[in-house]
């Protein structure tokens, strides 16, 4: 077992020096800027592009729009149903978060002209999701389809949030290559590092996007170097590190060779794409094979299963097998099947090796499983993912306000809920609890955890959770090891003590620290995930809303010992009633409230923070006695300080080992877990 000194420097060290120095020879200089010129001939692109002046770094010669081109009929002699057999891409977007993957996205799919000249469109229209919309993230992978010149380009775009990995993973089967977009100010980001691993893992060809490059404090060079740099610890190979790489601002709807020269479209990005990831290497005439990699869901179709055939064909209305290669296959009938074109399902008759589809009819097919013809039926491999490092303890509401405002209540509702979660949320894990109405559920982080639950709420389900807490693992000397994450935190100058010493009170070990751009200090750490839960609300107090936290899965590492994640107690309601404006005017000298007047608490509900260690019970429906006697003067009106609004986040970040969240349709509310009495006792 190794010492905690030696486990922190063995996680700063990088591949050999002689590595880095034997690739970045002869590449780095290559990466800088695209090769529009001494490629073009090397690929089937159709004639009327080769023949198009390009815009280059080399070149000023204006080329005709993407708008123009994307459309062109396929070259003579050859079929459009042929064309799109032939001419086949199929990438996948990642990034870190807000790196501006969906904003690219759109404006794909506004220059391949998938919507009317005049059609309102939403920004981030591949963001359909409530959740994704009002947080402005990511969380599931979606797939669409544009042309260029003849050539269909299917793309998938992922969430760049690490908690939603298990997303990347899945879809990363079926894609031939990655656009890795990087922002042009912060570099390559820990979610940078976690799916290009994956991405250089699975040998998919990678493209360098150096997004938002018309931001002002833009510095491309730093970009490439840093990414040149990653995939140099990745331990890349030659040809991987010799990545081409295209500008762009996915904003803007631009693209180029060069920061200081790029096109007025994305007509630079699309040529890249098919230039540089290769057509799917399929067998065409082999056995049908079509791995599950997603699945949706609709009211007239039911299940939808989605991936890309990998060999042979499949037909609308054919017989098939399902199953993986470590069960009995069981036998299906696709009922229709569609291909994904113009940012939308097109139904067709038969989908080729190589393209991606999707089919309904299959009730009871899963992710990871393979469609397989029944002549000759060769499942493929499952997907694998990366496994959980938090659970949550999923329950049935107990509260004294159970059943007012939910749905779905009792454990039969609950764990029917978490099997449908099973089928398509690879990263997630669900086990039974200490008693029957208790379930144990395993995600990729707090995040991941709490976007179920609050999907779970909207639909009207009504629970309550336990504390988030790592999962942790013995080693070979059956010591234990937990969870790290690497932190990175970007900070200006005046609030770097605040934040080293709260990630050192979280056993947080700087491992770097650099000036950033904007006038800010970026520093990394490798904390115990431990340390993390409950960590950015203190981050944001500590900095006044200045710092960006971001963490990524390092590694399993030694236990580092008891860590205080919270410091002060809890105000505990005393009562069951009605809080009122008299009674808070002497509680929130205690500390902050929750509550507010007029609101209904119940007996052991968390109503504040305390302002001291320990939590203090206190009586917040307590009235002010009625009296027939007029006073001689006025009462003193003591003003009431605003409550502190508690949210689903802020609320799982809060509680600690006894303390419970109540889940409602309409309420988040904060109680303490209820002791178990005593033989006898009343």
């Amino acid at each position: 077992m190794v010492s905690s000194t030696a486990f922190s420097s063995a996680l700063v060290q990088g591949p050999p020096r002689e590595f880095k120095e034997r690739i970045a020879a002869p590449f780095r200089q290559s990466v800088r800027k695209i090769r529009f010129e001494n490629d073009r001939c090397q690929q089937p692109v159709a004639a009327a592009v080769l023949a198009t002046p390009l815009k280059t770094s080399n070149s000023r010669n204006v080329r005709t729009s993407a708008a123009a081109t994307l459309e062109a009929p396929p070259a003579p002699g050859t079929s459009d149903s042929a064309s799109e057999e032939l001419n086949i891409r199929n990438i996948a977007i990642i990034a870190h978060v807000d790196h501006g993957k969906t904003t690219l996205v759109d404006a794909m799919l506004r220059q391949s002209k998938v919507f009317r000249a005049n059609q309102v469109v939403d920004e981030r229209v591949m963001d359909s999701n409530d959740l994704e919309r009002e947080r402005g993230i990511t969380i599931l992978s979606k797939n669409t389809a544009v042309r260029y010149m003849g050539t269909k380009i299917n793309i998938i775009d992922t969430p760049g949030h690490a908690d939603f990995g298990g997303e990347v993973e899945r879809v990363l089967n079926m894609c031939d290559g990655v656009l890795l977009l990087v922002d042009s100010v912060e570099g390559p980001m820990p979610q940078t590092r976690f799916v290009l691993r994956k991405a250089l893992a699975l040998d998919k060809k990678v493209i360098v996007v150096v997004n938002k490059i018309d931001r002002p404090a833009a510095r491309p060079d730093y970009v490439i170097d840093s990414t040149f740099d990653l995939f140099c610890e990745l331990c890349a190979t030659d040809e991987q590190c010799d990545f081409p790489v295209v500008y762009a601002s996915g904003v803007n709807g631009i693209a180029g060779g060069s920061p200081a020269d790029l096109a007025d479209d994305l007509a630079p990005l699309f040529e890249a794409i098919v230039r540089e990831v290769s057509p799917p290497k399929v067998n065409r005439d082999g056995p049908l094979q079509l791995l599950i990699t997603n699945l949706d869901y609709d009211e007239h179709k039911g299940r939808i299963a989605i991936g890309r055939v990998a060999s042979g064909s499949i037909s609308r209305a054919e017989t098939i097998l399902i199953g993986t290669p470590d069960e009995k296959l069981r036998g299906g009938k696709v009922s229709e099947l569609f291909v994904y074109d113009n940012f939308s399902r097109v139904p067709v008759d038969t989908v080729d090796a190589g393209d991606i589809c999707a089919l309904t009819g299959l009730s009871d097919v899963s992710i990871g499983e393979t469609v397989c013809c029944r002549e000759d039926p060769q499942p493929l491999p499952t997907i694998t993912v990366e496994e959980p490092t938090v659970r949550m303890t999923f329950m049935v509401n107990t509260s004294p306000f159970a059943g007012r405002e939910g749905k779905y209540v009792t454990s039969r509702n609950i764990k029917d809920r978490l099997d449908r979660e099973l089928e398509r949320n690879l990263a997630l894990r669900v086990e039974p609890g200490e008693t029957a109405d208790q379930f144990v559920v395993s995600g990729r982080g707090a995040l991941h955890l709490s976007i179920l639950i609050e999907n779970m709420r909207r639909e009207g389900f009504e629970f309550q959770v336990g504390p988030p807490k790592v999962i942790t693992q013995k080693s070979k000397d059956d010591k234990t090891l937990e969870p790290y994450e690497e932190a990175v935190i970007e900070v200006p100058e005046a609030h770097m003590g605040g934040v080293v010493d709260l990630m050192g009170s979280r056993k947080g070990q700087m491992v770097d620290m650099a000036a950033s751009s904007e006038g800010l200090n970026r520093v990394t750490y490798v904390i115990p995930t431990r340390g993390l839960l409950g960590l950015r609300n203190s981050i944001l107090t500590a900095t006044k809303g200045t710092a960006v936290l971001n963490t990524v899965f390092k590694e399993y590492g030694p236990w580092a010992g008891d860590i205080n994640t919270r410091e002060l107690g809890s105000l505990v309601a005393f009562e069951t009633g009605s809080v009122t404006g008299y009674a808070i005017e002497s509680v929130q000298q205690r500390g902050r409230l929750f509550a507010s007047p007029g609101q209904e608490v119940y007996a052991e509900q968390v109503i504040g923070i305390h302002q001291r260690a320990g939590d203090l019970k206190v009586n917040v429906c307590k009235k002010k006695a009625v009296t027939n006697m007029r006073a001689s003067g006025t009462d003193n009106k003591t003003p009431l300080v605003e409550p502190i609004i508690m949210g689903l986040d802020e609320a799982l970040e809060y509680i600690v080992d006894d303390e419970l969240v109540e889940v409602t349709p309409l309420s988040v509310r904060i109680r303490k877990a209820p002791v178990a009495k005593r033989p006898g006792q009343k």
